[in-house]
C-alpha cells in the first residue's frame, strides 16, 4: 500500500485544477492509498474499481450513505441491501425504462428541451451551460414527477447544496449544515404534495411511485420523498455535467462533431466516450465488509474505499490511448453503456448501478439533436477553451458557444 504522499492530494488546488496526471501516477504507483483527510483507502485501477462495484462476493456494502446521503435526503434506495434493495428497486424502476420511458416520459423530455433552445435560438449566442444543461434536467424531473416548474429555483437550490454536502470531502462545517437545511425544506415542501397526490392520482411519475406495490409492498411517503430528493439531486447534477462536457469534448474535436451532425446515430457512442472520458461523478465510495485484496494491496473490513471512476475510465490496461477522446473507439460498447453491463464505471455497476441511466440517455440524446438542429455551425466563442471544475462531480461550469441563428 501507499501513501498520499507520493501523488497530489485528492483536496488539494493543483489536483482541482487537472486531476488526469495524478490518476495516472496513483494507477501506476500508488493504487491504493490510505487518505487521512477522509479517512478512507483510495482505488484507482479499473479492475479494483470494477470488482468494487460488481461485488459478487459480498465483500463490499453501501453502508458509508448512512451519514453520506443520509443527512440529506433521509434514508434512499441506495443504503439498502438484499431483499429490502430489489423490492425497493422494483417499485421505481419501470418508470425508468421500457414503454413508461418512451411514451409517457419522452415527450416532457422533448418539451423541456424545446423551450429552454427557444429562447436563444434566434440570438445566435448562448451559454451552453448556463442557459441550458443547468435548467435542462430539473426541469424534466420537475415535469416527470408533476411538480410546480415555477420551483426550479428552489429545486436548483437544494440539489446543488445537496452535491456540495456529499462532495464535501474537506469537512466544511457550513457546507455540511446548508445541506441538512435542505433536508428539512424539502421534507416540508413534498409531503404535503405527496399526500394530497396519493388521494388524487394522475399520470405523473410521483403518482406511480404512490401507487407502485411489489409483493405486497408499497412505498412510504418518506421512501418517495426520499428518492425524489435522490433523484432532484442525482439526476440534475450528473444529467447537467453529461450534457455540457459531451458540447465541450465534440466542440473541442471538430471532426467527431462533424461525423455526429451527419449521422445522428453516433450520438450514443459519443454519450458514451464522454461518460469514460469525463465522467460527471469522479468518486463514488463503499463499505468494506471484510478484509479485500486488491491489485495494490489489502483493505482491511469496516473502513470507507473511495473509488475514483475518473482515474479507472483512463486506465492503459483497459482503454487503447486513454487520454484520447474517441467515440469510435473499439474498446467501449456503447449498445451496452447504459446497462449494467457497461464497460465504463460512471453509472457503477452491479445491483446498485444507476437507476435513471435510460432516462439520463434520453435526456442527453434529445438534448444534443436539439441543439444540434438549433445551431448547425455551433463553434466555441472566440478564445474560449473549455475549464472542467469540480472534484467529487466535474465538468464545465460555462461554455459560450455562437452559431447562425436559426428560426423556431
Amino acid at each position: 500500500m501507499s501513501t498520499a504522499q507520493q501523488v497530489p492530494d485528492i483536496l488539494s488546488p493543483e489536483f482541482a485544477a487537472n486531476p488526469y496526471p495524478a490518476y495516472r501516477t496513483m494507477r501506476e504507483t500508488a493504487p491504493l492509498i490510505w487518505h487521512e483527510a477522509t479517512q478512507s483507502y483510495i482505488i484507482s485501477r479499473y479492475e479494483d474499481v470494477e470488482r468494487v462495484f460488481k461485488d459478487k462476493a459480498g465483500e463490499f456494502t453501501t453502508d458509508n450513505y448512512d451519514w453520506q446521503l443520509e443527512p440529506v435526503h433521509g434514508k434512499t434506495i441506495v443504503q439498502l441491501s438484499g431483499r429490502e434493495h430489489a423490492v425497493r428497486r422494483a417499485l421505481v424502476a419501470p418508470a425508468f425504462r421500457g414503454n413508461d420511458l418512451q411514451e409517457k416520459f419522452l415527450p416532457v423530455i422533448e418539451r423541456n428541451s424545446r423551450e429552454l433552445i427557444d429562447a436563444f435560438r434566434h440570438t445566435g449566442s448562448a451559454d451552453l451551460v448556463g442557459d441550458y444543461a443547468t435548467h435542462f434536467p430539473v426541469s424534466v424531473i420537475a415535469d416527470m414527477l408533476g411538480l410546480d416548474k415555477a420551483d426550479h429555483a428552489r429545486f436548483h437550490r437544494w440539489y446543488t447544496a445537496v452535491v456540495a454536502f456529499f462532495s464535501n470531502l474537506s469537512g466544511d462545517p457550513e457546507v455540511a449544515a446548508a445541506g441538512e437545511r435542505t433536508r428539512v425544506e424539502f421534507t416540508e415542501y413534498m409531503l404535503p404534495i405527496i399526500r394530497e397526490r396519493r388521494d388524487n392520482l394522475g399520470d405523473d411519475l410521483l403518482s406511480t411511485l404512490c401507487a407502485a406495490e411489489v409483493d405486497g409492498v408499497k412505498m412510504s411517503d418518506e421512501d418517495i420523498k426520499a428518492f425524489c430528493s435522490l433523484l432532484l439531486a442525482a439526476g440534475g447534477e450528473t444529467t447537467d455535467k453529461a450534457i455540457a462536457s459531451i458540447f465541450a469534448n465534440l466542440l473541442t474535436h471538430r471532426e467527431q462533431l462533424a461525423a455526429v451532425r451527419e449521422d445522428r446515430g453516433l450520438i450514443p457512442r459519443a454519450l458514451a466516450e464522454t461518460l469514460r472520458y469525463t465522467p460527471p461523478v469522479h468518486m463514488i465510495m463503499r463499505q468494506s465488509a471484510t478484509e479485500v485484496k486488491l491489485s495494490g494491496g489489502t483493505i482491511p473490513a469496516g473502513v470507507t474505499v473511495t473509488c475514483l471512476i475518473g482515474a479507472a475510465n483512463r486506465d492503459e490496461n483497459r482503454y487503447r490511448n486513454p487520454d484520447s477522446f474517441d467515440i469510435f473507439r473499439d474498446d467501449l460498447t456503447a449498445t451496452t453503456a447504459f446497462s449494467a453491463a457497461a464497460d465504463h464505471l460512471a453509472f457503477a455497476l452491479g445491483r446498485h448501478f444507476c437507476v435513471g441511466a435510460l432516462l439520463a440517455k434520453a435526456e442527453v440524446e434529445t438534448g444534443v439533436g436539439q441543439l444540434l438542429d438549433a445551431m448547425p455551425d455551433v463553434r466555441l466563442a472566440d478564445g474560449f477553451e473549455p475549464v472542467e471544475q469540480g472534484v467529487f462531480t466535474r465538468g464545465p461550469q460555462s461554455l459560450p458557444v455562437r452559431f447562425t441563428p436559426v428560426a423556431a
